[in-house]
């Protein structure tokens, strides 16, 4: 399955978003039409949104985020202005810079 490409918001802050059997997310399957827990990886900086799902809070831009709900992804774009371009897994709605 391929791997979603990279958020990148309006603000520059960036994040990679991933759902599938080899993902930590709900439900952990490849394909579903809707996911309602999801992986992030990597993030660009720190954001305190994410921070509690945080597998090496230490090191925020380094690790990885397991079972994120759909509805936070939601609001950390919506902080960093929108999303100018990348994929988002179904489900989560996609808010694009404006």
């Amino acid at each position: 399955m391929k791997l979603n490409k990279t958020i990148l918001c309006a603000d520059g802050f960036s994040m990679s978003v991933q759902a599938r059997a080899g993902a930590y997310c709900t439900p952990r399957v490849d394909g579903a039409e809707r996911y309602t827990e999801v992986e992030v990886g990597y993030p660009n900086r720190r954001e305190p949104l994410l921070m509690e799902w945080a597998e090496d809070p230490s090191g925020p831009t380094e690790t990885v985020y397991a079972w994120v709900p759909a509805e936070r992804i939601t609001l950390v774009v919506a902080k960093h202005g929108g999303i100018i371009e990348g994929e988002l897994p179904p489900g989560i709605a996609y808010l694009p810079a404006v």
